[in-house]
């Protein structure tokens, strides 16, 4: 048996029904051309034989340990338990009962007693698309891993016939790894590695004094302050079992457009369109700010030059806009405050950001477990982040998937997460939330028409008097 790492149980200690600690991908196949309506069905009857399961799909938790932490153990993997087909009924197979479908599954806890993985397939919907969804563990992978893992599943090819499960292929470089990784160089003090501490406990106090100086307002945006969002409104409060979802994509090179027109980022514009949306959105539920939003957003903390596997993130707070109706003003000001923040991420070791993230995010699961979200003040409004994806389609036995949408968990007090995932010339914009959180299609609309809004005041701009 392999040891579980702290950052391993962290996961299964913040867990709970109305929080699972799971990542998921809903992947949007076409069947290949001449196939016959029965080729999802196949498709799932040929996934049960490839019986051949590798870690760490072939792993489960042992609390049962007389001493020491809990570990992994290997098990035998009985497919049938993990594995299931699903067939939506004509005139409730659309796009939007997709979505809810998927919110479905996604809900419940995945079950400790066996391997924490599931692949669902989804059949008989739209013009010949069929859907997977595909949840796994966060102690397994980060979401960023397993688009990772998803997309070596694939072919590039619509001519290979081989169909490739992601728990048959030997995993290298898996987010478990990069988590212990990252729990050893927290450690690394205790087993004697004092210089490593030192940088860390410079670097911790390096952001200390970053976060006093935001406090007396000496600093502007050197990194927003934790547990200043306003907590007044439908975007925050106590998690919720209950899950929606929906998606929304702009074309790729609109976006490369506007970015080499204003000297941008992809960040800086998708930021952009949220921002616009969300500060619609409350204003639609009656909840408007008078200040800017403040988002969780996990930022790569590697140096240049650096080779490690897998993905080194810290989650940090950013202030997004002032409210302010001129796109273009919005877009320049969250330019401004990502620029500033990447100085700060620069300024100090990644262990200090990585010990950041942890006291932040403590603060917030203690809130949760004492069921006191609602009252206490948010870290922010809510997370955003990105995960890129494949430039070209992929494939599954000649079967186009023509979209693939992550869907992440919650993280405490907030019931909206946001994942930007860049597919195949296109960008797309997924929202997971709670059920009590409302009218979430229309959020993902007013992404697009912010989108739209910035589009135009940047192509054509109002001419002075």
């Amino acid at each position: 048996m392999s040891k579980l790492s702290l950052l391993d149980l962290a996961f299964f200690i913040a867990e709970s029904h109305a929080s699972p600690k799971h990542v998921a991908g809903l992947l949007i196949l076409k069947r290949p051309p001449r196939a016959r309506s029965s080729f999802a069905r196949k498709l799932y009857e040929e996934y049960l034989t490839h019986t051949e399961v590798h870690a760490p799909f072939n792993r489960v938790i042992d609390f049962n340990v007389s001493s020491g932490m809990p570990r992994w153990r290997e098990v035998e993997v009985d497919l049938n338990q993990h594995i299931f087909y699903h067939r939506l009924e004509k005139g409730v197979n659309g796009r939007d009962e997709l979505y809810a479908f998927a919110a479905r599954l996604h809900e419940p806890v995945l079950e400790r007693e066996r391997p924490l993985w599931e692949l669902h397939v989804i059949d008989n919907l739209w013009d010949g698309h069929f859907a997977i969804y595909q949840r796994i563990h966060h102690a397994y992978a980060d979401g960023m891993t397993m688009s990772r893992w998803t997309s070596t599943s694939l072919s590039d090819s619509p001519d290979d016939p081989e169909l490739r499960p992601i728990w048959s292929i030997r995993q290298h470089g898996t987010g478990k790894a990069r988590l212990r990784k990252v729990q050893d160089e927290a450690v690394g003090a205790a087993l004697g590695k004092l210089k490593g501490w030192g940088f860390q406990l410079f670097g911790v106090a390096r952001l200390t004094a970053m976060l006093l100086l935001e406090t007396v307002k000496l600093t502007k945006n050197a990194i927003a302050l934790p547990f200043v969002a306003s907590p007044h409104t439908p975007l925050t409060g106590q998690v919720t079992a209950g899950r929606q979802f929906t998606a929304v994509g702009v074309r790729m090179e609109r976006v490369k457009r506007i970015q080499a027109m204003t000297r941008s980022t992809l960040n800086h514009v998708a930021l952009t369109c949220l921002d616009g949306a969300l500060h619609r959105y409350l204003q639609e539920q009656g909840a408007a700010l008078n200040q800017p939003i403040v988002i969780q957003m996990p930022v790569n903390l590697r140096r240049e030059g650096e080779k490690t596997q897998g993905n080194k993130i810290g989650i940090i707070l950013v202030e997004l806009s002032p409210p302010t109706e001129d796109p273009y003003v919005r877009l320049r000001n969250i330019g401004f405050s990502l620029r500033n923040v990447r100085v700060m991420v620069d300024a100090v070791v990644p262990a200090a950001i990585e010990t950041y993230t942890i006291v932040m995010g403590l603060f917030g699961q203690i809130a949760e477990m004492l069921k006191l979200s609602d009252q206490a003040p948010p870290t922010g409004n809510t997370l955003v982040s990105n995960v890129p994806g494949p430039k070209e389609h992929r494939y599954i036995k000649g079967a186009k998937m023509v979209e693939m949408h992550p869907m992440s968990t919650l993280p405490p007090s907030n019931l909206l997460n946001i994942t930007l995932f860049s597919y195949a010339g296109e960008l797309y914009f997924g929202l997971i939330a709670t059920d009590v959180l409302p009218n979430l299609k229309s959020l993902g609309q007013y992404v697009l028409d912010a989108f739209d809004e910035l589009e135009s005041a940047i192509l054509h701009p109002p001419r002075s008097a």
